[in-house]
């Protein structure tokens, strides 16, 4: 049990930014993160200013942009990675900042091939 994350692709643009279901594109697993509860904190910030209405943020999509890995990108460089805790989430301490700057390049790599880069996570 616990706070498992994932970031997919997509070759569609979804019909939505949040809360999609789309059946035309079988989504290909990405990048995976379990307990990092700051990234978590983050992703759900943004579901929310996307007009994600899913309260608890479990198994709720949230397409990534250029705009959101920019962002993003700033905030794990800053340490700025809101503070966030749950249920079974654990907690983040720092040494994720590697990885998710590997996660970062990798989602523009993908954008820039024309695919669509979302996150969704499970607790």
């Amino acid at each position: 049990m616990g706070l498992d994350q994932y970031a997919f692709t997509l070759t569609i643009r979804p019909n939505a930014a949040v809360d999609f279901h789309e059946t035309a594109s079988e989504p290909q697993g990405f990048h995976y993160w379990r307990k990092h509860s700051n990234l978590h904190g983050w992703m759900e910030a943004l579901y929310v200013r996307k007009d994600g209405k899913d309260p608890d943020f479990n198994m709720s999509p949230v397409v990534i942009d250029s705009n959101d890995l920019d962002q993003l990108e700033r905030d794990i460089r800053a340490g700025a990675l809101p503070g966030t805790s749950g249920f079974f989430f654990g907690a983040s301490d720092g040494s994720e900042q590697v990885d998710d700057l590997a996660f970062v390049a990798k989602a523009r790599a993908a954008i820039v091939e024309g695919k669509t880069v979302f996150y969704v996570a499970w607790w």
